[in-house]
């Protein structure tokens, strides 16, 4: 779907214009195009009327550039990630920007522009909008969206961290393993569009965004706060997993202690009963009356007297 909003001096809007109208329009209107989940035809839209560079619209075309900033005559191309709110994934962006119109192509149905575009048509203030506004408004957007799933993780980890202080380890660790994989694939996402924004700040070729540069050093902050919460719960997610570790291998040591006290406690009465299960023919206690009984008692005092040795020594708490 192409659904388009052209913009004049006097803050007028017209929604759904030709894009070939709009294309050839020298006038001081400026608009907006927006391609949401085009189909092949809709796409060639891309190339003419709007004549963009075959580079850019590979891009466009191929799933999951980094995002980026380029270059070309007239104007300028980026590539911005959004993330999906439940499994994380990301999903591409990408944008065209020039003096008097902005372009915007996603594959997938994007609710940040849903949202920037809905804000548009209902301000009040339209006059005030602007290309490199509408930019500012849909980066900002994408990146606000990186905090909740993030708030979400920071609430499960609070969840592990009350339930390893009760004791509990089951299960514990594959959910570490599961957040420390969210937390790498958020990662992934805000670095590279914090060095996006980054660029555009320091660029000397986008003398629009230089005006605005207090907005989008906004963003960097956001960004940079983001990089600092992921880095932060990565930290969170390895103390607990090593926690959990230690504990179970604490649990695992004690286990192990006390089937080594009852193994050396059976060894002296192991020896014993090898003695007398040696089948020589001449055994002087084999043939006494009471030697069965006086071998059992031996073994149980020696038993006796070795466990609460060990239980002395603490070996059995």
């Amino acid at each position: 779907m192409i659904r388009t909003i052209s913009f004049n001096q006097a803050g007028e809007v017209v929604e759904n214009l030709p894009v070939e109208s709009l294309a050839g329009n020298d006038s001081d209107s400026w608009y907006w195009i927006d391609f949401n989940s085009p189909t092949d035809d809709e796409v060639s839209v891309l190339a003419s009327p709007l004549h963009f560079h075959p580079l850019a619209i590979e891009d466009c075309l191929h799933r999951l550039q980094r995002p980026k900033l380029d270059y070309y005559e007239g104007y300028s191309f980026f590539v911005a990630h959004s993330i999906n709110q439940e499994t994380l994934e990301k999903e591409e962006v990408d944008i065209f920007l020039a003096e008097n119109y902005i372009v915007t192509f996603h594959k997938h149905p994007s609710s940040e522009i849903s949202e920037v575009w809905r804000r548009v048509l209902s301000s009040k203030n339209r006059d005030s909008y602007s290309p490199s506004l509408i930019l500012y408004h849909i980066l900002d957007q994408l990146v606000d969206n990186y905090f909740p799933p993030l708030y979400r993780i920071e609430d499960e980890l609070n969840e592990m961290d009350e339930a390893y202080t009760g004791g509990s380890t089951e299960g514990l660790l594959k959910e570490v393993f599961d957040i420390r994989k969210s937390l790498l694939m958020l990662r992934h996402t805000v670095a590279p569009m914090r060095d996006l924004i980054y660029r555009m700040l320091n660029s000397q070729k986008l003398t629009e965004l230089q005006l605005r540069s207090a907005y989008f050093s906004d963003i960097h902050d956001h960004l940079l706060k983001l990089t600092d919460l992921v880095d932060s719960n990565r930290e969170l997610t390895k103390d607990i997993r090593d926690s959990i570790l230690s504990m179970n291998s604490h649990e695992t040591n004690r286990v192990m202690k006390v089937l080594t006290v009852i193994t050396t406690i059976f060894m002296p009465l192991t020896f014993i009963a090898g003695i007398y299960g040696m089948n020589f023919e001449y055994m002087p206690e084999t043939v006494w009356r009471y030697g069965y009984f006086a071998a059992l008692g031996t073994m149980g005092l020696i038993g006796l007297a070795m466990f609460l040795f060990f239980w002395r020594k603490g070996w059995f708490k």
